[in-house]
């Protein structure tokens, strides 16, 4: 089912559906080929290519222009633009952008202005180099961060509305799977880019003096361009059918509707469980979030070249993490999404301590591939049955601002506690530092654990 059906519902309804038999194999892979599971594809791509450009990518463009990893680090807080999303979300949700709204609809009106800020964003990060002085790179990569923000609260509502529930974990990994390819584009695609944009100087020189600021700006510029499969997706696509909500018969009516409604309705449907529920959001994907940032300037400082950055993370990684987008679709689908939760939660700490070993290892490239090939496959199928948890939460009269919430929470911890992880590998090394971000882990396979209970108790484990 492309879109649901127009209706008004109570605000207790959720995304959540009724329990029932697992579907046969050939129906859960059938999903894959509908409309609004492809369309997903493409806007995943165009949500999965700002976030290494301002945060993976960019790190690497900093460490070769040889900006210090302490820098680089607390540089990484440009992504707490995702991490307060929630706090426009409301906005997002029911504020009105005409004439975006008449002529494409709210969702996609939104979808096409975020669009916009994305695009101008990277333009103006080509043209400044940070050699001369970061604070207008800077600036432009907060646009950047701020309308992939955007993009993302009124993405996650436009596929929440566009099919029913138990498609949302198939529409995750769709969705995932446009990210990682996107990822590929924005991780590999630049770092090739901006090695083929390279002038061959007339002597041999190393370190920051070998940056070349022109190969990276062609390289970004490109990367600009690339978003335009993004804005003819939203062009080309259907508007989500519109639910028909009350009209608020004042200001103050209308400012409680959307900006404490939306929170208050998670609190009544869940209770104190609500604060279970936040607490695993708030720290699932640490490890991952935090290891991540130092990621790119490890590989510089072991050797590896942009070449084969590109090839061994940028492929063989991403490939992998369509492989575990998949299987961990299929797997929430037949299995549940708590049981999935887990072997993410599992599979992903796990996976740093490979890095921790790959730092004793210096320049060794077999041993990249298969550290990275099996950190990303971890990190699909947590990704996966991650998306697909955070949607049966919502309530889809509010389903924007909820989704923004969690998926800010997912976010604001981890990405404050990586603007340190800089200075802690100045201090302590890269191997300490990845064993450090395994340990992050720990805690949340209790609280996954907690939470299954817990939803086991209530009755929601089965829809789950």
């Amino acid at each position: 089912m492309d879109n649901p059906p127009l209706m008004s519902a109570p605000p207790a309804e959720t995304t959540q559906a009724p329990a029932s038999a697992a579907l046969p194999w050939r129906d859960a892979l059938k999903v894959y080929l509908e409309p609004a599971t492809l369309r997903m594809l493409a806007l995943g791509f165009s949500a999965g290519l700002p976030l290494l450009l301002v945060l993976g990518t960019l790190s690497f463009r900093l460490r070769e222009a040889g900006i210090d990893r302490t820098t680089i680090g607390y540089l990484s807080w440009v992504g707490l633009a995702y991490g307060f999303k929630w706090v426009w979300a409301p906005l997002v949700d029911r504020l009105p952008l005409p004439p975006l709204t008449t002529l494409l609809g709210r969702r996609r009106g939104w979808l096409l202005l975020a669009q916009g800020m994305v695009i101008a964003g990277l333009i103006g990060m080509a043209m400044n180099d940070p050699r001369l002085g970061l604070q207008p790179l800077i600036w432009c990569a907060l646009l950047v961060a701020f309308g992939s923000a955007t993009q993302d609260i009124a993405l996650d509502a436009f596929r929440i509305e566009s099919a029913e529930t138990r498609k949302q974990a198939a529409l995750a990994a769709a969705y995932q799977t446009g990210y990682r390819l996107a990822m590929i584009w924005a991780g590999a695609g630049v770092l090739w880019v901006a090695a083929w944009a390279e002038v061959a100087p007339a002597v041999a020189v190393t370190g920051a003096a070998a940056y070349q600021n022109g190969a990276w700006k062609t390289a970004y510029l490109v990367m600009a361009a690339s978003m335009a499969v993004g804005v003819l997706t939203v062009l080309l696509s259907p508007e989500p059918v519109r639910r028909v909500l009350p009209k608020a018969k004042n200001a103050g009516e209308w400012l409680r509707s959307v900006l404490i409604e939306p929170f208050a309705d998670f609190i009544r449907r869940y209770k104190w469980q609500a604060a279970l529920i936040l607490a695993l959001i708030a720290i699932y994907r640490i490890s991952d979030v935090v290891m991540g940032i130092m990621a790119n300037p490890f590989y510089v400082d072991m050797g590896f070249t942009k070449d084969q950055v590109a090839t061994v993370s940028k492929i063989y990684g991403v490939i992998m993490t369509l492989v575990g987008a998949f299987v961990g679709g299929v797997l929430s689908m037949r299995l549940g999404v708590m049981r999935v939760l887990m072997l993410g939660a599992v599979l992903s700490a796990a996976s740093n301590l490979l890095f921790a070993w790959l730092a004793t290892r210096g320049h060794d490239l077999t041993a990249l591939i298969a550290v990275v090939s099996a950190d990303n496959l971890a990190g699909g199928i947590a990704s996966a049955a991650f998306i697909a948890y955070l949607s049966s939460l919502t309530n889809i009269s509010y389903s924007a601002t909820q989704y923004a919430l969690f998926s800010s929470l997912m976010l604001l911890l981890p990405k404050f506690i990586a603007g340190y992880s800089g200075a802690f590998v100045d201090a302590y090394g890269y191997s300490t530092f990845f064993t450090a971000t395994a340990m992050l882990g720990v805690p949340v396979l209790l609280l996954v654990a907690l939470a299954a209970r817990s939803a086991a108790r209530t009755g929601d484990g089965e829809r789950q």
